[in-house]
């Protein structure tokens, strides 16, 4: 039974398209292609936002350990002895502990969050509040002046 294109009413004209496939798979890799960049537009975006969410983690982290320090000089911390005005500069560590837990929080913060870290504790009525400055311009709609403020009762 051998059938030709006759029979079956095919024209021996009619040939089948070249280059079609060829055509469809360069679109598909073009397509593919934009996507992966906008996958790695979105990556580059999240690792900026994820470092600004960790210099904010170690502000406060930071802030608390100076707290648990004036916690541990109770008679000093409640006789203002901790108020320091915005710096960032680190004080110099002394032979008292108020000066080596002062030198040790700010040069800390400059370690942990960035060089351009800065911190001030006001105390008033046992009561005593720590500000953490830093630029977190870096992250989507970060400022150069990023600031948290912690208030707790000593």
């Amino acid at each position: 039974m051998n059938i030709s294109r006759r029979q079956i009413g095919m024209s021996s004209r009619i040939r089948p398209d070249r280059g079609v496939s060829l055509l469809e798979v360069l679109i598909a890799v073009l397509v593919l292609a934009i996507g992966m960049l906008g996958i790695a537009a979105m990556q580059a975006v999240s690792l900026r936002n994820s470092q600004g969410s960790l210099e904010r983690s170690q502000a406060v982290v930071l802030s608390y350990n100076i707290f648990d320090a004036m916690r541990s000089n109770l008679l000093i911390a409640r006789a203002n002895g901790y108020n320091i005005g915005m710096t960032c500069a680190a004080p110099a560590a002394g032979t008292t502990l108020v000066s080596s837990d002062l030198n040790t929080w700010i040069t800390s913060l400059q370690s942990n969050i960035g060089a351009s870290a800065c911190g001030s504790i006001n105390c008033a009525s046992n009561v005593c509040e720590v500000a953490v400055q830093w630029n977190d311009q870096r992250s989507t709609g970060g400022s150069t002046a990023q600031e948290i403020r912690i208030r707790s009762r000593i």
